[in-house]
């Protein structure tokens, strides 16, 4: 799988708006997006997400939806990306097909070993740094729990919760199959420079770690 995952944050007022950034980080290099816009209604979401599907076939990438199978399902996403306590992977594969992609959010060593068991295709696993957007989830869980994950996954695991480039090498050290960050390219002044960067670093720490 691509070692970068991208992860939407809604649009940011008084700023570009969410399609402008997720086209640059498209044409950085990004290939796996979800689209977690929560505060959505679902005719809002649909349309976006549809919008967002169109964009990411032009540059041959995938396309997730947060926890809402029925709008992957009609926007035509490759799949759905779920939390740790939604409805199992292989229930969402009865909405949208066999082939679906299907992510799973995982805070610990449990949450990923059901993840796995129940059919995930990956996980995401955080927060390993501080990071608002994951503070409900508790203190960080840092580099070596990381590790202890990814040694007993047999699924590839993002790390999550405070990735940037000068960390991205880190996590991918400690065996991560790839990164997922929000605000390290969404909120980025030069969206596909920053995806490039960390491609890069993510890269070379993976080819050093082989």
């Amino acid at each position: 799988m691509t070692p970068l995952y991208l992860i939407t944050d809604g649009r940011t007022p008084g700023g570009p708006g969410l399609l402008s950034v997720l086209e640059k980080a498209l044409a950085g290099g990004v290939r796996l997006v979800q689209l977690r816009e929560k505060g959505l209604d679902g005719r809002d979401l649909l349309e976006l997400a549809s919008r967002a599907r169109a964009l990411t076939a032009r540059f041959g990438a995938k396309l997730l939806v947060n926890d809402r199978a029925d709008v992957a399902r009609l926007a035509r996403a490759d799949g759905v990306h779920l939390t740790s306590r939604s409805f199992t992977p292989e229930e969402a594969r009865d909405v949208l097909g066999r082939e679906a992609i299907v992510g799973v959010s995982t805070h610990s060593a449990e949450e990923a070993e059901r993840a796995e068991r129940e059919g995930a295709d990956f996980i995401t696993f955080g927060p390993v740094y501080p990071t608002p957007s994951k503070a409900r989830y508790g203190e960080p869980l840092g580099t070596a729990r990381l590790g202890e994950v990814c040694s007993a996954a047999g699924i590839p695991v993002y790390a999550i919760g405070g990735i940037k480039a000068a960390n991205a090498a880190d996590v991918i050290a400690a065996g991560a199959s790839g990164v997922a960050v929000i605000s390290a390219v969404m909120a980025a002044p030069d969206p596909a420079a920053s995806v490039r960067e960390i491609l890069d670093l993510a890269g070379h720490a993976g080819a050093g770690s082989t």
